[in-house]
């Protein structure tokens, strides 16, 4: 049993970009409250990420409540350490009521109130906000059981730089936004690569002279509500797109996967007697991806064409189809020694391990409504996919997100007296 019990109003779990941009609007509400985190600020960012990745947002597009980018390369991408170095600066400036190195083994509820344990304390507060990511485990399928012994198998959470992988070739699944960068970084180091495609959205990385996040943001379609779509569950769990930040700020789809030497196979459906047996759908999943991107782009001409930003952007244009071989090939030896490894770009889960309080589904993901636990009062959740808007899982998305849900905080303590707000 922990050894001392204090007594708060709010505990938010996480440091990360999400977490302090809660705890900045809760000091702006006069909320006491403490910000825990069981590593260092923005630990995901500093620990979890591969090396050479950058943000998929331009510099412009990185802000938090009261704080943005102010550096010489608004259109640049920061690296990691920039990212960190950002967020460092941020729990600075806010002064954040912050503990590190504290990790959470326990949160449970007992009557209106929750039990926060960690490191032989605890708190007893009238509410909890979860913001410890949507990142922490790698979601791996289960065909992932059944590789050969002797091929190593690594998450991309686990992923660093290729010089950390065995010689050999490499078979990546997962065409995503991570996957993509994977195979590119992994084929430019000399190394032949296969990349496993299956469902992927195709996003260009510039449209009409602008960057396409420029077009999302000021079209507003990545403020678009959960609310507001016919289907929240699939629009959750939407791959990311198939984006990447570089200095040249070139597009990286399939098809420049292709012409640098990638060899695109379809789905991984099974592994049998030592061979990686793939889907058949590779060209309509492509088609698919194709379909889709050419629905956005005649979306963004007829927002351009009905505002008057036709006229200062360049002309409408498309992109080529998705080049896929007349004859993809529908299995792979993994058994004869040429693929020493293989990298699931399969996507991630949270971890709720230590969450002691009944709010998952079947699945494991947290029952929630727009981020408020409804099935536990005073429970909050930030930081997931399409949690409020469609730009909540970036960094600059959390600043609508900790309004909302710091709003409904607020008003809940003060209908139960707990603490006096502003």
């Amino acid at each position: 049993m922990p050894g001392s019990v204090t007594r708060i109003p709010t505990v938010v779990i996480g440091a990360g970009h999400a977490g302090l941009a809660v705890s900045q609007q809760l000091t702006e509400r006069r909320v006491e409250h403490l910000v825990l985190e069981r590593g260092d600020v923005a630990n995901t960012w500093r620990h979890e990420r591969w090396d050479s990745l950058r943000l998929l947002t331009p510099n412009w597009q990185t802000r938090l409540p009261g704080f943005e980018y102010s550096g010489e390369d608004p259109d640049g991408f920061m690296t990691m350490g920039e990212v960190v170095a950002f967020i460092d600066a941020y729990a600075s400036s806010i002064d954040a009521p912050l503990e590190t190195g504290v990790n959470v083994q326990s949160v449970s509820r007992s009557d209106d109130r929750y039990r926060v344990a960690a490191n032989g304390r605890a708190w007893d507060a009238a509410s909890v906000v979860l913001a410890t990511g949507g990142f922490n485990l790698p979601k791996l399928p289960v065909v992932s059981q059944d590789l050969p012994p002797d091929v190593d198998s690594i998450a991309a959470i686990h992923y660093k730089r290729p010089d950390r992988l065995r010689e050999g070739e490499v078979l990546v699944v997962g065409a995503s936004a991570t996957g993509i960068q994977i195979a590119n970084e992994i084929h430019r180091s000399g190394r032949p690569v296969t990349l496993s495609v299956g469902e992927h959205v195709r996003m260009p990385r510039t449209y009409r002279g602008r960057d396409i996040r420029w077009w999302l943001d000021q079209s507003g379609r990545l403020d678009e509500r959960y609310d507001e779509v016919d289907d929240i569950v699939r629009a959750r769990h939407v791959p990311s797109p198939q984006l990447v930040g570089t200095t040249d700020r070139s597009t990286l789809d399939l098809n420049a996967l292709s012409r640098q030497g990638v060899t695109l196979v379809g789905r991984l459906s099974a592994v049998k007697d030592g061979k990686a047996l793939f889907s058949g759908s590779l060209r309509n999943v492509c088609s698919l991806a194709d379909l889709k991107l050419t629905r956005l782009l005649d979306e963004i001409d007829e927002w351009a064409a009905r505002t008057g930003h036709a006229l200062e952007t360049e002309p409408p244009h498309r992109f080529p189809d998705t080049v896929v071989g007349d004859d993809p090939l529908l299995g792979l030896d993994l058994a004869n020694g040429k693929i020493q490894t293989v990298v699931w770009a399969t996507g991630y889960r949270s971890d709720y391990s230590w969450l002691d309080v009944p709010v998952l589904d079947r699945k494991g993901e947290i029952n929630h409504d727009g981020g408020v636990v409804t099935d536990s009062p005073g429970l909050y959740r930030i930081g997931l996919n399409f949690l409020r808007r469609r730009k909540s899982s970036f960094i600059h998305g959390a600043e609508d997100d900790a309004i909302d849900i710091t709003d409904h905080l607020a008003a809940y303590l003060r209908s139960r007296g707990r603490v006096r707000v502003s």
